[in-house]
């Protein structure tokens, strides 16, 4: 009796074939289900409306005018870089060009003239999104590009800032004249404003940088809804008063203590909304932690030493440009399977 030949089933017949599944391992995170882009974006939105409020409050309808032109330098961008890529305009409704507009706008000085706003708005989709692909492929912060931009082209318009148009004096308001003063990073050290003047808004500064207190609601709001990951923001903040603590010890006459930087310039701003960024953020945890770190320190050194009073933009570009490196040593094991590295 016959074998029958290799590869047939009983009775010569074919046998059937076996469909195997490749299990694919990898590492958190993972994304959500039933979170879009556009909720993500919007939810942000959300959160910025403390600081739109509170800037309305300090400064004024110029403060929305202001947020209105960025935003719409930011869309017409958008609009023409899809066209320019053959691209369908979908994009203009996910929120991510409105979050950049508006995100720039908070760290713009109140009295920044209208199409300046327009160009900062433009030059962060363009060359800091547009140009790598869209959303999701961007290296650097859009924000802070255009920032950085206008910062470059406008200097002196940059480094104008305008004292609150209203002050609480007690539990009254009053209102003042708008005048151009120094921001609590520039005063001289015997003239430092209260913390809780910082706290609240009483002082001058960018649209975001007015109100701690409207930048610490807004942002507990998004890690309280897990749209921000807490950490790149205890990160930030331990980082950069860790810093500061050392700085002020080693020579208290010299420098403010950890309170004073906590509140003072974009710190509150900057921890929730710029650190935490999706895409200029690593998405490993440890990552995260080494990337907070790294831009709270970052901030507290340009502060303490550098020739600019407040370094959030550029310890977040920074930072950005360290990303791929970041997450390149800190990938973690998968379960069950092993880290390539090549």
């Amino acid at each position: 009796m016959s074998e029958a030949p290799a590869g047939t089933g009983p009775g010569g017949a074919a046998p059937d074939v076996v469909k195997t599944q490749e299990l694919f391992v990898s590492a958190a995170p993972h994304l959500a289900a039933g979170r879009s882009t556009r909720w993500i974006m919007f939810q942000v939105v959300a959160a910025l409306m403390p600081l739109l409020i509170a800037s309305t409050v300090f400064y004024g309808f110029r403060a929305i005018l202001l947020t209105v032109f960025t935003v719409a330098g930011c869309l017409v961008a958008e609009a023409i870089a899809n066209a320019i890529r053959g691209r369908s305009q979908a994009s203009l409704g996910d929120g991510s060009a409105v979050v950049t507009g508006m995100i720039l706008a908070f760290s713009l000085p109140p009295a920044l003239n209208f199409y300046m706003a327009v160009i900062g708005g433009a030059v962060a989709i363009s060359l800091a999104k547009a140009i790598f692909g869209g959303l999701g492929h961007n290296l650097f912060n859009p924000a802070m590009v255009g920032r950085a931009f206008l910062m470059v082209c406008f200097p002196a318009a940059m480094g104008v800032w305008s004292e609150p148009a209203i002050v609480f004096e007690g539990m009254a308001l009053a209102a003042v004249d708008g005048v151009t003063m120094a921001t609590p990073l520039q005063a001289a050290v015997d003239r430092m404003p209260g913390l809780a003047a910082m706290f609240v808004g009483q002082v001058g500064g960018s649209l975001g940088e007015t109100s701690a207190l409207a930048a610490l609601l807004g942002g507990l709001y998004l890690v309280l809804r897990g749209v921000a990951d807490w950490r790149p923001v205890v990160g930030t903040l331990a980082g950069a008063m860790i810093v500061a603590f050392i700085a002020h010890w080693a020579a208290p006459q010299t420098y403010e203590g950890p309170g004073f930087h906590l509140f003072a310039g974009a710190m509150m701003f900057g921890a929730f909304f710029i650190a935490t960024d999706y895409v200029g953020a690593p998405i490993t945890p440890a990552g995260r932690w080494i990337f907070g770190f790294g831009v709270g320190g970052l901030v507290m050194v340009i502060r303490l030493f550098g020739a600019y009073p407040e370094g959030f933009m550029f310890a977040i570009l920074i930072m950005n440009a360290m990303t791929p490196l970041i997450e390149r040593v800190t990938v973690p094991t998968p379960f069950g399977g092993h880290v390539v590295t090549n």
